[in-house]
């Protein structure tokens, strides 16, 4: 039934029509009838309204009759798939049940069914002679033998035993037991049992209310349901009285011994009564207060030792304290991260900054600030293009393969950007504008379409366009003159004559400004001038991008986007940089531009055409595919996990009979498998080796000769040693060799079927990993967010989703073993700041109350002096230790905290790792190999043989001045065969033989890239 506020929906009863032509109004979902419109009105506002539960399904925010349907629906899903054999023993164990909650009630009624089994149900069949195959069968005949009582006095569990007829046409009968049934997988579920009681089962809303089977269903199955005597409400409402009326009675006794002649027992103590809240602050007549000491009017004074009790009407009233306020409950945690109490002392990593700008002062210390010297200022970046940067190198690195780019690092992209002009040419920033450029438009061989919107640029006419259209407006002006006059002409009056010349001065005014406009901009950059006979669609189709080509493109892109008003600011910003208007406009000098511009209008034009990419057919088709491709991932995922939990519970039965069947002299073994024998080598082999390293130790006070001597004592007792465990390890074997044939084979069967299930629980669990992992790179439409702090600073790890932890495990630079290895720092944005940090004076007063600080001050306070404030100020973090200390300043007791904590705690040694491949990359120094190092030096050098050299004695290796130039673009060579930069090279002629194009590929040559979406 529907349910509303989780109580069923009560129907209107039908009103009373005493005449049969009076119009009435019907539900016909309820069958209710209202003889006034507006009741009818009401009531279907009622089951309109979102508020509805479906009672089977657990649905909820439904309307009623969206509710009726779906419990209908579900109702006969739960007909058809519950087995019919338990649908009549079930309600009769439900029947009178008075378990309150209905989940105890499934879970009770599902323990005593799971193993049971009824006539007409069909079963699988589990037996030796069929190999412990499982087979189809019939329930027949169902006998259950009571408990029986056991010599030693204890009882044994009833029994079952089953008739049943073989499926497969044989018609042979066995008699089994429960041992051998089994029931088909999803057959009979808690979920399948829960859905049937309530489509069955209906109960009182009163506490203590038995569940009734409905009536049609205990017809269906011969159920009783006349309510026992002791079960019905009446009766409990009959008993709750009766205890009612027995304290009532119980208490007047009490009152009576209270009062008359003074007992013989001991006296009972004085009752504490407070006075009623309407009597208050009022005095008696006596003058004593209405409390205090109620005692009875005839007791006498003395009491019973002559103590002289006063009466209560001589005694005076005493005022009555205060009952103190309960203490408030502890909070339950997480709550508001800002309403936790600062911590003194833990303060957050201190960030750093790429910019020249950063939002706080920093000390050019390079000892103090830069451990590494990784970590150095690019003087010529803004704080507002650090954002730009970064979304366009994960853009680049995410949909690397629709571009055809090797990934690369963002510290090699950053230095590119950076480097690259007219004396050092770059090869990454080349191969990155041309295939950006690349999907924009289609070359001429796939039909040079053009992939992008673009606005229409106002093209002047020619001087033949001109008088073709002055003789187009005179031959209008002959077939206007040669038409009858039957139009009849305006009055000209005084008013429309200034009306006309206002519009003719308007006209020439916005003329003259946008003239004005024209001139303005000429004069601040002449790429009108430059593009006046150039095409940049027809060269970008014919790939001209060699000696300044792709430079000139993008000017000529620049400049039809610039008629665009969203675009037009930035646009023309970039033009005046591109083509000034000192400069005369032509390739050579867009290209010494292009290599001379600074590197923020570098960042802003490349943001620019990358945005553009977006709303390409190739970068929406790969989204489509990712997503495509995610959601085969889920179902197989969904799969993998079900066969492990299958498994795992086929194991878990395995390993109870392993248990019945252990021999005796089977060797005892820990939880993870691993015999302790094994357990006891490994400890008396670091037993050893501890009495080595102290008696090294011992050694640095004496002399060499000394030394040597003990050296080759330790030694010669360590292979003594040694020898005596491979003995006892044989032994041992040799023992466990003959204890193997006393095994039954049962056993040694059982233990191979335990095998095989541990091998594919193992093998669920990495093809789990792998499907998560693909899910994860395919993850492409959005950055994914680590999480927000306390103060809303957002974090990110841009290796998180869409791309390889490391980029392409097969681009050239490949070995660097990271992508971007920092953690970044976003600060809030606008509305965050407003809401959390920046509060009105009302509530920083009343914060600052309660924490004797403001929030603003906290931020600096628990920051640590640097900071980000806004959402266009990005910091960093990049050293594995400074991650840990991160870790240790969140509080998980937040809501922001928690969810940022978990995520780090997840990926932190990943994270780490690429943190100090980032340092090995830039510096050339491993920090692992140096700790080993330092170790090392810390020791004598006699005691310990060196296995590899320093890290300070390695033969250094020849390195390019800028790391950005060791990068290749082996996709675009594999794919293509030539860089975008480049043309494609002449084809080659036919005559050509395969021995010399075998000759002509290079030798050593990386495969394609792929890698799973």
């Amino acid at each position: 039934m529907v349910l509303y506020k989780r109580k069923p929906v009560q129907f209107l009863r039908p009103a009373e029509v005493e005449d049969e032509d009076t119009e009435v109004w019907q539900i016909p979902q309820t069958g209710e009838i209202f003889v006034s419109y507006e009741d009818y009105l009401n009531r279907m506002d009622f089951y309109k309204q979102r508020r509805f539960n479906d009672e089977i399904t657990g649905h909820s925010g439904l309307t009623f009759f969206e509710a009726l349907t779906s419990e209908r629906a579900g109702g006969q899903e739960v007909e058809a798939a519950f087995p019919e054999a338990l649908k009549g023993p079930i309600l009769r164990k439900v029947q009178f049940q008075t378990i309150s909650r209905l989940d105890n009630l499934v879970d009770m009624v599902y323990d005593e069914f799971k193993a049971d089994f009824y006539p007409g149900e069909d079963v699988f069949v589990t037996l030796d002679e069929f190999n412990n195959e499982r087979r189809p069968c019939l329930v027949r005949e169902k006998t259950t033998f009571g408990a029986r009582i056991l010599p030693d006095g204890s009882s044994s569990l009833p029994t079952s035993r089953y008739l049943v007829v073989l499926g497969g046409g044989s018609g042979q009968e066995q008699i089994v037991t429960d041992d051998n049934l089994s029931r088909e997988r999803g057959a009979f579920t808690k979920s399948m049992l829960r859905s049937f009681i309530k489509r069955t089962v209906t109960r009182e809303a009163w506490n203590g209310a038995p569940w009734l089977v409905k009536n049609d269903y205990a017809t269906q199955y011969h159920i009783d349901t006349r309510i026992p005597p002791h079960l019905r409400h009446d009766t409990k409402i009959q008993e709750r009285r009766q205890l009612l009326a027995q304290k009532r009675e119980q208490n007047s006794l009490d009152g009576i011994n209270g009062h008359g002649a003074v007992p013989a027992g001991p006296v009972r103590l004085p009752e504490l009564k407070p006075a009623p809240k309407s009597h208050k602050g009022k005095q008696t007549p006596g003058g004593s207060g209405a409390k205090g000491l109620k005692w009875p009017g005839d007791m006498v004074r003395d009491g019973v030792n002559g103590a002289g009790y006063p009466r209560h009407d001589e005694q005076a009233a005493l005022p009555r304290e205060p009952t103190p306020p309960p203490p408030p409950p502890p909070p339950k945690y997480p709550i508001e991260d800002l309403q936790l109490e600062p911590r003194s002392g833990i303060v957050r990593p201190p960030l750093k900054f790429i910019c020249r700008d950063p939002p706080i002062e920093i000390e050019d210390d390079i000892n103090q600030r830069q451990t590494y010297l990784i970590d150095r200022i690019h003087r010529g970046l803004d704080m507002e293009s650090v954002g730009p940067l970064l979304e366009t190198w994960d853009t680049l690195n995410v949909y690397c393969e629709i571009f055809k780019l090797d990934s690369f690092t963002f510290d090699d992209f950053l230095e590119a950007m950076e480097v690259a002009n007219s004396s050092s040419p770059v090869q990454l920033f080349d191969e990155i504008h041309c295939s950006v450029l690349k999907i924009l438009v289609d070359s001429e061989a796939d039909g040079g379409k053009v992939r992008i919107t673009l606005p229409e640029v106002e093209e002047e006419d020619s001087d033949e366009g001109e008088d073709e259209e002055g003789e187009d407006e005179e031959e209008s002006g002959e077939e206007d003159a040669a038409q009858p006059e039957d139009i009849p002409v305006a009055r000209a009056t005084r008013s429309s004559l200034a009306k006309i010349e206002a519009e003719r001065l308007a006209a020439e005014a916005a003329a003259a400004e946008e003239e004005e406009a024209r001139a303005e901009q000429e004069t601040k950059s002449r790429a009108e001038e430059l593009m006046k006979e150039f095409d940049w669609i027809e060269h970008l189709r014919k790939r001209n991008f060699q000696d300044g080509g792709w430079q000139r493109i993008i000017v000529g892109l620049l400049h039809q986007l610039s008629k665009n008003e969203r675009q037009q600011k930035a646009c023309e910003e970039l033009l005046q940089k591109l083509v000034p208007a000192e400069m005369v406009p032509s390739l050579e000098n867009v290209k010494k531009q292009y290599t001379e511009l600074d590197i923020n209008y570098r960042v802003k034009a490349l943001q620019i055409i990358c945005m553009l990419t977006m709303e390409t057919k190739a970068v929406r088709g790969y989204m489509e595919d990712c997503s495509e491709t995610m959601t085969k991932y889920r179902k197989d995922k969904i799969e993998w996990q079900r066969q492990r939990k299958q498994v795992t519970e086929e194991l878990r039965q395995l390993n109870e009979q392993r248990k019945l069947l252990m021999p005796e002299n089977e060797p005892v073994e820990e939880t993870n498998g691993t015999p302790v024998k094994e357990e006891i080598d490994v400890k008396m082999a670091d037993a050893d080796e501890s009495v080595i390293s102290k008696d090294d130790e011992a050694e640095d006070d004496q002399d060499e000769s000394s030394k040597k001597k003990r050296r080759g004592r330790i030694l010669t007792d360590k292979r003594k040693k040694h020898e005596e465990e491979e003995k006892l390890k044989k032994a041992k074997e040799k023992a466990l060799e003959k204890a193997k044939p006393q095994q039954s084979k049962q056993y040694i069967k059982l233990l191979k079927d335990i095998q095989k299930k541990e091998d594919i629980i193992k093998k669920c669990e990495e093809e789990v990993a792998i499907i998560d992992n693909d899910l994860r790179e395919a993850d492409c439409p959005r950055t994914r967010v680590l999480g927000k702090d306390r103060f809303w600073n957002r974090y990110y790890w841009f290796e998180r989703n869409g791309m390889p932890y490391a980029g392409l495990p097969d681009s050239s630079t490949a070995h660097a073993g990271y992508a971007n290895g920092c953690i970044w720092v976003q600060g809030p944005d606008d509305l965050e700041r407003e809401g959390y940090i920046d509060l009105p004076t009302e509530l920083q007063n009343e914060y600052t109350a309660k924490f004797n600080m403001t929030v603003p001050e906290r931020k600096t306070m628990e920051e640590g002096g640097s900071s980000v404030f806004t959402a266009k100020q990005w910091g960093y973090i990049s050293e594995p230790e400074e991650l840990d200390q991160l870790i240790k300043w969140l509080d998980p007791r937040g809501f922001n905290e928690i969810k940022l904590r978990k995520e780090l705690v997840a990926y932190r040694e990943r994270i780490a790792r690429h943190m100090r491949n980032r340092i090995k990359w830039i510096t050339g120094k491993d920090l692992e190999a140096e700790e080993d190092d330092k170790k090392d030096d810390s020791k004598d050098d006699s005691t310990r043989v060196r296995t590899r050299p320093r890290a300070r004695d390695r033969t250094p290796e020849h390195r390019n001045p800028f790391r950005c130039l060791q990068w290749e673009n082996t996709m675009a060579l594999d794919e293509l065969g030539h860089l975008h930069s480049e043309p494609p090279p002449p084809p080659r002629s036919r005559k050509q033989t395969k021995k010399r194009e075998a000759m002509a590929e290079p030798a050593s040559r990386p495969a394609t890239k792929t890698r799973r979406k």
